[in-house]
């Protein structure tokens, strides 16, 4: 046998694959690539769609993709790995599953409710699951502010409500919480960003509001790298904090792609 063979840092992204390539799956691996970690995927479904919106969507079957988790754990040792969006409770109970069954290293969990808008993109029933049962294997969540308001079950007004948000969060079993402040207010000047650490630790992170189409797959971007900054074995809280650098640079300095909604910049934080 190759001794050599999985030295190099590999991370899995469990997502779905978005045709344009600026969200999901295809953004986990933008990511992944300029963060120096070998990607790989569980693919969930397929998106067809560009800068002008979603058009149609396809979920894989769940025998599909019982059998990726297994070629992956059967050949590669991944360190660590995110989810995406998880359609519905099958999908969700699939993803637990298999989770438990393979060592797949710690889990960041984007928990893909809401939009930043706060529009629900989950039915209840498949959102009850993600809650009671994918939730408390997360070693870090990553929520927006109005997925913090759903799953915490309270309105945030200010910084206090943020951080009762995020102790609740812990709570529910979530042992590292990055709650993502709101960036949906044109008349913003920053986004404040609130950590909770597992040892009790806690920390705001701010960067200026960059008034711009041009976010999409932010939240995929920030929780992949968070992703591969822990499978090059760094601490929670330097991934975190280098993720909101990265993805402040990436909103910051844009790249013309797409007509309407367009992509971050995946090159452009370097460190």
């Amino acid at each position: 046998m190759n001794k050599m063979a999985n030295e190099f840092p590999q991370v899995l992204t469990i997502a779905g694959s978005d045709s344009d390539g600026s969200a999901g799956m295809e953004a986990d691996l933008h990511t992944f690539f300029v963060r120096h970690v070998y990607g790989m995927a569980v693919v969930t479904a397929c998106v067809a769609g560009n800068s002008y919106g979603i058009h149609a969507s396809h979920p894989l079957p769940v025998d599909f993709i019982d059998q990726e988790f297994k070629d992956i754990a059967d050949d590669f040792k991944v360190l660590a790995c995110k989810t995406g969006m998880l359609a519905d409770s099958e999908l969700i109970n699939c993803v637990v599953k298999n989770y438990k069954k393979y060592d797949l290293g710690p889990l960041v969990l984007d928990p893909v409710i809401m939009t930043k808008h706060g529009a629900m993109l989950l039915e209840e029933s498949a959102y009850a699951t993600l809650r009671s049962q994918l939730l408390p294997l997360a070693t870090v969540l990553t929520p927006n502010f109005f997925e913090a308001e759903k799953l915490a079950e309270m309105t945030i007004k200010n910084d206090a409500d943020m951080e009762t948000a995020a102790h609740k969060l812990q709570k529910m079993g979530a042992k590292n919480v990055m709650i993502k402040g709101q960036h949906h207010d044109q008349n913003q000047t920053e986004v404040r960003d609130f950590a909770l650490l597992e040892s009790g630790k806690s920390f705001w992170l701010s960067a200026p509001y960059v008034n711009t189409e041009h976010v999409n797959g932010t939240g995929d971007s920030l929780s992949a790298c968070i992703t591969a900054e822990i499978g090059k074995g760094n601490s929670i809280e330097s991934a975190i904090k280098t993720a909101k650098k990265f993805v402040n640079a990436a909103i910051a300095n844009e790249i013309a792609v797409g007509h309407k909604f367009g992509p971050i910049n995946h090159w452009a934080y370097q460190d």
